[in-house]
């Protein structure tokens, strides 16, 4: 089993103390990195700079706790886990835990962001010893006030005892705790008195989000806000030529019609680069107004024309030129062990498949929007954004202001997926209102979400195999990709390391459409395609599917391979449980499985797939989810999760497509756009491995062998291999809509 990596770190950098005029503690801690040596420690609730903190905890005199999270809270449910954390250590009961979102503090925290499944995995350990020290600070508090020594004392649900049997509440020491020198050591819990972690705990916004409390970007607003819709090229290639606002100007309840564009421009030619920063450098015609439907039906009424500045790209020529990538010899090879070249040579039989995906846009319930209220004291922005620290920097940036002006403020995210990665409605809101000078909030409508990008990028996989007397001795991955390629460790998940002839190589194709991160980037299409292949591989050489995934895991326990990531024991481990639970090969006639077993995300996951056929239409009727992510923080959150990955996984490898033609996206809404539907969704049945190993991440992981479950369920049904995504678009059935 491969160790979790451990943090070090001296504790008196991460932690400061004060003692508030009101009464009560405050403990400020930074969540990943140690506070700067400049920061201070506000001493007056009244006076509270929220912004001088990544995170901190505050404890009143009657013994409540607020705890700030400093994370974007995008559903994955960090702002009710990461509280647990800290509450366990502390010895504080759940229901005196408050919490609220923290703003942007780009002096201290060095990892803001909502993505890569690692917020709990990258705070696990920081948290709690945060917990665990403002404990010890509270019991040596209490000592000192009994004359005994800090050992004779314990603390449990906000009490501490001392030998005697005497008790004091945390809010009966507060103060006194507030004062007293960091410690430069305490003990954490060992997993097996948790009584917290490990719990299934409520999401912490609950009754405000079922009660319609304003939480959510699209929820803020401000006295004197006015409303800004963006109209953008039609295509992509395209830029403004000329408009007449006539027609809009005439409408009531439109007050201006404007262009933004230049600082963007301006931005891209000076050289500078954000990751976050993906738009067109077209000018965009903005109507503001005095609410959202005014400002969408001004929109409507502006004549503008367009011309070609790139080529218009479709389709049908992204599908040749990355096969004719495919079948090239212009690679960059990212990993590369043995010679696959000589094992394909000296082969008794070489396996070669390719697999396509389509570009996809995010679908995020929450349409892109923000506020921003450019003045010559500061910018605030307040909104849903992943990337709030790239945020600050690019507006910085764009509108020559210092960082130290840039205030963000980061709202509750109805989706995000990775398309709020990318910062674009951050930019042109700030844009608007610093042309205009007045607060505005940006927002677009479904139709504008899903045709200015930014989208999954369309990749195809070739995935070839030799066979020698029996046995697999070469494999080799090629990747064409539209704009950007794997990254990362990816080239090192399995079965890397698992075969002596092993190569992984790359090609991308640049293109004027944007393309970005979309849920779990390029394992949520790789783990289909290879995952299909495997099952197909299996058939070859007359294994069961589950025995050739164990042999050669066994193979890497054998010979362990420093470069990898995942661990083959906890691959094993998945697998087995996934088997057993799902009562493989043994169900009821009529009833097919497909096996998939995949790393990705520091997570090791297996997933099977039971389907029925119905009319010669595939129906999923259940997947067994089997997850290693070690210690489960919030069973009841994780659960949520996972199904969620594995739904989302199941509704866009059968039924999601998405193309352009003449840089014209082809779906504009979600009635020429399929998602999974409720009559469409399988149960899904989830089983955590017990583990007392440091968290990984939950938010991605089961979304990307779900696809190759399902592709290997309908062989068995039909003994056609699939291996172009959207599956229905693709196996030529009369009606894809199944409940």
């Amino acid at each position: 089993m491969k160790p979790s990596k451990r943090i070090t770190f001296n504790r008196r950098s991460f932690l400061k103390t004060s003692a508030l005029a009101s009464g009560g503690m405050l403990i400020g801690f930074n969540l990943f990195n140690a506070c700067k040596p400049d920061a201070k420690m506000p001493v007056d609730l009244s006076q509270l700079n929220y912004n001088d903190f990544n995170a901190f905890i505050k404890i009143s005199p009657e013994g409540k706790v607020t705890i700030f999270s400093p994370n974007p809270e995008i559903g994955q449910g960090v702002k009710t886990s990461m509280p647990m954390l800290i509450a366990e250590e502390l010895e504080v009961a759940w229901d005196d835990v408050y919490v609220e979102q923290g703003k942007l503090d780009t002096k201290n925290y060095t990892r803001q962001v909502a993505g890569g499944s690692q917020s709990i995995r990258q705070g696990w350990e920081p948290l709690r010893q945060t917990g665990a020290t403002a404990r010890q600070m509270l019991i040596n508090a209490a000592a000192a006030r009994w004359g005994v020594d800090a050992s004779e004392c314990t603390a449990k649900v906000g009490v501490i005892t001392n030998s005697k049997g005497e008790t004091l509440g945390y809010g009966d020491v507060v103060l006194e705790a507030s004062v007293l020198e960091v410690p430069e050591d305490v003990t954490l819990k060992d997993p097996k008195d948790f009584t917290i972690i490990g719990k299934g705990k409520g999401n912490v916004d609950i009754d405000k989000i079922i009660t319609g409390k304003p939480l959510f970007g699209i929820d803020y607003k401000e006295e004197g806000m006015l409303y800004a819709t963006v109209l953008r090229p039609p295509a992509f290639g395209q830029i403004l030529v000329s408009y007449d606002d006539s027609g809009a100007r005439s409408l009531p309840g439109v007050i201006d019609v404007i262009t933004i564009g230049k600082k963007v421009r301006d931005y891209q030619e000076s050289g500078k680069w954000n990751w976050s920063m993906k738009m067109s450098n077209s000018d965009k015609v903005v109507v503001i107004a005095k609410t959202t439907w005014d400002a969408m039906k001004g929109k409507s009424a502006i004549r503008a024309t367009w011309k070609t500045e790139t080529p218009l790209e479709s389709s049908g020529n992204h599908d040749s030129i990355l096969l004719d990538l495919l079948n090239g010899n212009e690679f960059n090879t990212m990993r590369k062990d043995g010679n696959v070249k000589e094992a394909f040579t000296s082969a008794d039989k070489v396996m070669e498949r390719v697999y396509e995906s389509p570009f996809l846009p995010h679908n995020t319930l929450e349409p892109m929007n923000f506020f921003a209220n450019v003045t010559p004291d500061k910018v605030h922005l307040v909104g849903p954004v992943q990337t709030p620290q790239a945020a600050a920097e690019v507006v910085s940036d764009l509108l020559g202001r210092d960082i130290e002006d840039i205030h963000v403020e980061m709202t509750r995210m109805g989706g995000g997926f990775g398309r709020r990665l990318y910062g674009d409605f951050v930019y042109e809101a700030a844009e608007i209102s610093n042309a205009i000078q007045k607060p505005i909030k940006i927002v677009s409508s479904r139709e504008d979400d899903m045709t200015t990008g930014v989208y999954r990028p369309s990749t195809k996989y070739k995935i070839a195999a030799s066979i020698k007397d029996g046995k697999l001795t070469g494999y080799h991955l090629k990747e064409a990709c539209v704009n950007g390629n794997m990254y990362g460790s990816i080239p090192n998940f399995f079965p890397a390391g698992a075969i002596e002839n092993y190569q992984v190589d790359t090609a991308n194709y640049k293109s004027n459409i944007t393309t970005g991160a979309w849920r779990a980037p390029f394992t949520n299409f790789l783990a289909s395609a290879e995952q299909s292949f495997f099952d197909e591989l299996a058939e070859e050489l007359g294994l069961d599917r589950v025995q050739l995934h164990m042999d050669l895991l066994d193979k890497v326990k054998k010979n362990p391979d420093p470069k990898i990531d995942y661990s083959p024991e906890r691959l094993q481990g998945v697998l087995k449980l996934a088997v057993e639970k799902s009562n493989w090969g043994k169900t009821e006639a009529g009833v097919y499985q497909g096996l998939s077993v995949y790393y990705c995300h520091n997570t090791h996951v297996a997933e099977v797939a039971d389907i029925t056929m119905e009319n010669g239409v595939p129906n999923v009727k259940k997947v067994t989810c089997a997850i290693d992510c070690g210690i489960v923080i919030n069973p009841l959150g994780a659960m949520n999760q996972a199904k969620g990955g594995v739904i989302d996984g199941i509704g866009h490898a059968l039924y999601s497509d998405f193309g352009f033609s003449n840089g014209i996206p082809q779906s504009n809404n979600f009635n020429t756009y399929q998602l999974i539907r409720m009559g469409q969704t399988p149960k899904v049945d989830v089983h955590f491995i017990e583990s007392n190993i440091d968290p990984t991440g939950l938010g991605e992981p089961t979304l990307p062998p779900v696809g190759a479950a399902v592709a290997n369920a309908i062989y068995k049904a039909t003994g056609k291999r699939l291996t172009k995504q959207p599956y229905m678009s693709n196996m030529n059935v009369s009606e894809k809509v199944l409940g």
